[in-house]
């Protein structure tokens, strides 16, 4: 079978490749070589160019032979300048002469050593400057500065015990111990009453005729019950306010004591108070001495500096002046000898001066720019040319295996027929065609990239041909069941074009 499917481009020659890069690197260079070559014409002189011949290059690469021409620059003076030359030719040989004639006499010049005068002033000496006052390092003593205090006391940080605080007061069970003793002794003296009134009043029931058990006795009871209730709750209350009497009483007593101590503790707190704005007034005292003192010795070493910085000062001021005095003599004498020196130099400079004679100014020329032909990377554009074509390749080639992939894709594990209609499909998105056997060989079959929708659909997007376009190219690979065409899998091969 044969389908859409590009051949593969051919790689470039590399000998054909570098031939042409050398040729055209060769051809820029030759350009860019003319192009540079700017005849000038100035005041003083001409530039000129000209080719004188050529030079055959072969590539040892290629074995290509290039002709490459050769080009000689003439640089000519004006009239003027040509003038200029000629009579500066004429002046130096005739100061060259003159030189040669002076030169003798410097040699007996030359052969007496240089003894400066006898008159020539001496350089300064360097006991002036040792005979100037030394810099004052130090001043007298200004005496030490105080850094401690006298015994001024110390602070106190405790006073005298004023004893302890009373927290409870009364037996640990709260007077309860008397509270039962009253509660006894009031028992002890209603009890034996009530027990007198029951037996009197049972009597008295039993002599009305009431019975024990009944309505009237049972009533009779219950009043005579409350009252004894009443009686001993009267009993109760009286121990209670007994108890409650004893504890005001020991609460009475505790805060008494702790007032009094509360009293000690305030007049301990106003004597350690005292004593501690008497030692602190005497510190203060102390430190104020010594604060007077520190600021005593400061002011004498205050002065003692400044008497050091005027010495100081006159000192540098003698330096100085000493330093004026040595650097004047020191100049005094440079100058003498350089007028000397001049003396004897003075005649070579003559003989150099003769000798250096008139220099004619050579013709200036005008910077030109520099014009430069990019040179062409011929094999670089082969290459990047073979490269596109390649990776096109790799595209198409890509692309038709997807395309036959997708079909044969569609095709395997059909069964008995493919569900190709057009109308079980949908989100149809045409991928590309194939050649297809046809009456003139050359017709085409699409395919396309679709999911099925309806009862065919499975979730998954299928790539394959349509069941209308292959019924165009054959009748007999297409079949109908309950309404849906299908392509059937053993005709698919009458439906591609055989190679």
């Amino acid at each position: 079978m044969s389908f859409l499917k590009p051949d593969p481009p051919q790689p470039p020659d590399p000998i054909r490749t570098a031939a042409g890069a050398t040729a055209t690197n060769v051809g820029t260079a030759v350009a860019n070589q003319q192009m540079n070559n700017i005849n000038q014409i100035t005041p003083q002189g001409a530039l000129t160019y000209s080719q004188t011949g050529t030079f055959n290059w072969t590539d040892p690469t290629t074995g290509s032979t290039y002709n490459i021409p050769l080009t000689t620059a003439t640089q000519s003076l004006s009239p003027d300048q040509q003038n200029l030359q000629s009579l500066g030719m004429q002046s130096q040989t005739n100061l060259a002469g003159l030189a040669s004639q002076q030169s003798g006499q410097l040699q007996n010049m030359l052969a007496t050593p240089f003894s400066p005068a006898w008159n020539t002033p001496g350089a300064g000496g360097m006991d002036w400057l040792w005979s100037t006052p030394q810099a004052q390092t130090g001043y007298a003593d200004v005496g030490g500065q105080q850094r401690s205090l006298g015994n001024y006391g110390q602070q106190q940080g405790a006073f005298g015990d004023a004893g302890d605080i009373t927290r409870t007061y009364g037996p640990s069970d709260n007077f309860s111990a008397d509270r039962s003793r009253v509660e006894e002794a009031l028992y002890g003296r209603i009890d034996p009453k009530l027990q007198q009134d029951r037996q009197a009043l049972e009597t008295r029931l039993q002599d009305q005729g009431i019975r024990y058990g009944s309505t009237a006795y049972n009533q009779a009871m219950d009043d005579w019950n409350r009252q004894s209730t009443d009686a001993r709750l009267a009993v109760t209350a009286a121990g209670g306010q007994e108890q409650q009497r004893m504890m005001e009483m020991a609460a009475q007593r505790a805060g008494f004591q702790n007032a009094a101590q509360q009293q000690a503790y305030t007049q301990a707190l106003g004597r350690g108070t005292f004593a501690n704005q008497a030692q602190a007034q005497q510190f203060q005292e102390m430190l104020n001495a010594g604060t007077f003192a520190n600021q005593a010795q400061t002011q004498d070493y205050q002065q003692a500096a400044l008497r050091a910085q005027f010495a100081n000062s006159a000192a540098a001021q003698n330096m100085a002046r000493m330093q004026m005095l040595y650097g004047a003599q020191n100049q005094q004498r440079a100058q003498s000898l350089a007028e000397q020196y001049a003396q004897r130099n003075q005649p070579i400079n003559e003989i150099s001066a003769l000798m250096s004679g008139s220099q004619v100014k050579d013709p200036s020329f005008v910077p030109t720019g520099r014009e430069n032909i990019a040179t062409t990377d011929y094999a670089g554009l082969v290459n990047n040319r073979f490269n596109q074509d390649l990776q096109n390749y790799q595209t198409q080639s890509n692309n038709a295996n997807q395309l036959i992939g997708g079909l044969f894709g569609a095709i395997a594990g059909a069964g008995r027929g493919v569900a190709s209609d057009r109308r079980v499909k949908e989100d149809i998105d045409k991928v590309g065609t194939i050649f297809a056997a046809g009456p003139d060989d050359a017709k085409e079959l699409p395919i396309y990239e679709y999911k099925y929708k309806g009862k065919f659909d499975d979730g998954q997007r299928h790539v394959g041909p349509m069941a209308q376009d292959v019924e165009q190219i054959d009748k007999e690979a297409v079949f109908t069941k309950k309404g849906v065409k299908h392509i059937k899998p053993t005709k698919l091969g009458s439906i591609l074009k055989v190679a």
